[in-house]
This record gives structure tokens, sequence and C-alpha cells, in this order.
């Protein structure tokens, strides 16, 4: 088993994201789609949402923003307890 790291979960989470832009889950979903623990996708999306990658819909689902974000900033976003 190898071990994957906050960052790592959040590129993977935007990848998805990037490869199909309408894509909107659940916090179980994409700890479904990417394989993550339940804390690890939780500190990943939480990372996207304070970098401004993802945006939270009213019905709880996460959506890609329309506006660039670096993975930089997203990295900064975990850097700074996201």
């Amino acid at each position: 088993m190898s071990f994957m790291t906050v960052i790592d979960a959040a590129n993977l989470l935007r990848m998805e994201y990037a490869e199909m832009p309408g894509l909107a889950l659940t916090a179980w979903q994409a700890r479904r789609l990417c394989n993550l623990s339940d804390e690890l996708a939780n500190r990943a999306l939480c990372a996207l949402l304070e970098s401004g990658y993802l945006r939270r819909t009213t019905d709880g689902r996460y959506m890609r923003r329309a506006s660039p974000v670096t993975v930089e900033a997203i990295e900064r976003a975990i850097r700074e307890g996201a």
C-alpha cells in the first residue's frame, strides 16, 4: 500500500475535475472515485474549496469554478491548514 499526501489527493481530484468540467460530486462520490479515506478526501476537498478551485453547491456537491486556480494556490491552502 502506498502513502498518499493531501497534496497528492488534491491533485488527483483536480485532474478528475479538469478532465470533466461539468463534474459535480458529493464528498462520498469523490472519495469513491479516487479511492481515498474519509479524512484524506475531506482535507483535499477542503483545500480545493479554500484555494477557489472548487465550489460547493446548495445540495452539497463539489463543482469546479470557472476561474483558473494554480497548483501553488492549492498547495498554499493545504499548508495553511485546509
